[in-house]
């Protein structure tokens, strides 16, 4: 006897969305995906990468820089290339596309930067597969926002070199 089929929910679908959006990304450290969706429908996505012309990782490799927290605990961070949620909300933007009340779908918590611009652009939902390592300050953030955050997984994600 064969089994029925299970159709993915909506936020499973858009999230394995999420995973094929991100194997165009151009940083091997943290190959990230971002999908924007409004009624069930894709706005747009964003991938990691490099800012147009320039360089990519994993062409001539990352540009680290070190940054040494209040705690005095130092972590290195990739900083040639942009954010998949950065570049979803400017492909937004450079396509007039509004994106008050969609809902984002990501990789892991969004960083500090990617949480602020989120919270900008009217984004009243989002959807992580995973906890990030250092997103506690951005999932306040959220909270205070009145964002609703939901995790897929309760997972955390490292990056090695962190």
């Amino acid at each position: 006897m064969k089994e029925k089929y299970v159709r993915p929910s909506w936020d499973e679908y858009f999230s394995n969305m999420v995973d094929a959006v991100a194997t165009r990304a151009t940083c091997d450290r943290g190959r990230a995906g971002c999908v924007i969706v409004k009624d069930k429908q894709i706005l747009v996505t964003g991938y990691v990468g490099s800012p147009k012309g320039l360089p990519h990782c994993d062409d001539v490799g990352h540009l680290f820089k070190k940054v040494i927290h209040e705690d005095g605990k130092v972590t290195q961070h990739c900083v040639r290339t942009v954010h998949a949620e950065q570049n979803a909300i400017t492909q937004a933007a450079r396509r007039g596309i509004a994106l008050e009340g969609a809902t984002l779908y990501v990789r892991m918590t969004p960083c500090r930067t990617c949480t602020m611009l989120i919270i900008n652009t009217g984004i009243k939902r989002v959807v992580c597969q995973m906890k990030y390592h250092a997103g506690e300050e951005s999932e306040a953030m959220f909270k205070e926002a009145g964002i609703q955050l939901d995790f897929i997984s309760e997972e955390t994600l490292k990056y090695d070199k962190q």
